[in-house]
């Protein structure tokens, strides 16, 4: 029996080993919630907008560093448009005690790569990235769980429509209006933000839109759920009825464009649940982070429900939030 339980320690060691990382470089690993500062004219210059949205400490970001193997270091980064992109690789500099790694444009009309350079200390990076020729300075923190040790309790369901949308902040290019009941957006513009923030809620929608638009939702205003005309496409993260960029649905549950559908999300925590057209397309699962698009990177706070109005058109019949009680 001991001969038995001595093999079975010697061949779990190594397992053991591997699986706490101690390499140099090895502590920025995890999940990393940004903020890049950039003066307004440079925002134009990028072709970034504020909208009265951003918060004047800067735009939001994330990053997440994984290993690979015994010591590579890989990783996902979002900036304040797009979706998650892979990082080949994060390089550590231990002379210099700095990381580094560079991703391609992805919708931004630029020839070069994006260069990021960083330190970690104090369990917090600093550094900067090098976008078009700009250099735009940014911190972060770790990104918070968002563990929920018990199940919710259920509040009262509140209506975001009203006839003069007294619920919204209403941005200056604002294009939504109510129509009999309806709230509708015929034209690009701004993004409807709720005055009041949420933690965790349930939310019913009913929406509609027309030929090849595209819209979203974003819970806590800062997790897009993807509104797009997808019907009979192939699943993917970035299509109506998934996290965009970060979880696909289970199957694509679209109706054609043109024709009421319905949401029904619950978002506790990270732990999200979509039911489109009454078909449950994600089923509790967790959102690594912030999505493109973002109003903030503060994940442990409570955030507001933001509607996308500088896609597509898009129409709202019911807009009904249940927060939880604390």
């Amino acid at each position: 029996m001991k001969q038995i339980l001595l093999a079975i320690i010697i061949i779990i060691s190594p397992m053991l080993v591997l699986a706490q990382p101690a390499f140099p470089g090895a502590d920025i690993i995890g999940r990393w919630n940004i903020t890049v500062t950039i003066e307004d004219e440079e925002l134009e210059n990028l072709g970034m907008f504020r909208h009265g949205l951003y918060a004047d400490e800067g735009f939001p970001a994330w990053l997440e560093v994984k290993l690979s193997g015994f010591q590579t270091l890989i990783g996902y980064y979002v900036g304040y448009e797009g979706s998650a992109r892979p990082v080949s690789e994060v390089k550590f500099n231990e002379a210099e005690n700095k990381y580094h790694f560079a991703i391609p444009p992805q919708w931004m009309r630029i020839d070069d790569d994006i260069y990021f350079e960083f330190r970690l200390e104090n369990d917090q990076i600093r550094g900067f990235k090098i976008l078009d020729g700009n250099t735009l300075h940014f911190t972060g923190v770790r990104a918070p769980s968002l563990d929920r040790t018990e199940p919710p309790v259920w509040g009262s369901p509140k209506n975001l429509l009203d006839d003069t949308m007294s619920r919204w902040i209403i941005p200056e290019n604002n294009k939504f209006r109510m129509v009999d009941g309806v709230l509708v957006n015929e034209e690009v513009g701004g993004n409807l933000v709720t005055k009041e923030v949420f933690d965790d809620f349930k939310l019913s929608v009913e929406f509609r839109y027309p030929d090849g638009s595209n819209s979203g939702i974003y819970l806590r205003g800062r997790y897009e759920v993807q509104i797009e005309d997808n019907y009979g496409m192939d699943i993917s993260d970035i299509i109506i009825g998934g996290i965009y960029g970060f979880i696909e649905p289970s199957v694509n549950a679209a109706k054609p464009g043109g024709e009421w559908q319905t949401y029904e999300i619950t978002l506790v925590g990270r732990h999200v649940t979509v039911v489109l057209n009454g078909i449950e397309v994600i089923s509790n699962r967790p959102i690594p982070g912030i999505t493109g698009g973002s109003l903030n990177s503060r994940e442990g706070e409570p955030g507001p429900i933001m509607v996308q109005g500088d896609h597509g058109p898009v129409e709202f019949r019911k807009f009904v939030i249940t927060p939880a009680i604390k």
